[in-house]
């Protein structure tokens, strides 16, 4: 009888450990190392290069390593992670990096956030919209919530 007591304790323990919950492949290892996710257009309209390139212009700071991006249609939010020895100076950052968009992408409204919990909520959107397990108005309302959860954050 304790035998079996063993055994079902040990299966219960085993698939207990085992639920992670939802999969989500990249958001899983985001902190760890990069994740480099394409940029997010919930809207057609525009054109499809500017999301690209504005990627390319992030990255291009020295103390930013990652980022995450999601153009809705009035915003665009975009989420990086910061070289660990550059944390120090969070604030000069996105300070510099607002007023680089700004200048480059007059007319353009945009959030950014060097928050791990928005770039992970960035990064899972993402995911959740390439693997189709969330329809367009669904999408679009999440990316209203991280903005929500951002302007909360501040």
């Amino acid at each position: 009888m304790k035998k079996i007591m063993y055994v079902l304790a040990s299966v219960c323990l085993l698939t207990g450990c085992g639920f992670n919950g939802p999969e989500h492949k990249d958001s899983k290892m985001a902190l760890v190392k990069k994740t480099q996710p394409s940029p997010v257009r919930l809207t057609n309209t525009g054109n499809k290069a500017v999301s690209g390139q504005l990627k390319k212009d992030v990255l291009g700071f020295d103390s930013i390593y990652d980022v995450a991006i999601i153009e809705g249609p009035k915003e665009t939010l975009v989420a990086y992670k910061v070289r660990h020895l550059h944390r120090f100076k969070m604030k000069k950052i996105e300070k510099q990096l607002n007023a680089f968009l700004k200048k480059r992408y007059p007319g353009r409204k945009f959030i950014t956030s060097s928050d791990y919990k928005i770039f992970l909520e960035t990064v899972r959107l993402k995911e959740d919209m390439d693997e189709h397990k969330i329809s367009a108005g669904k999408a679009k309302k999440r990316f209203k919530d991280i903005i929500k959860l951002k302007q909360e954050l501040t």
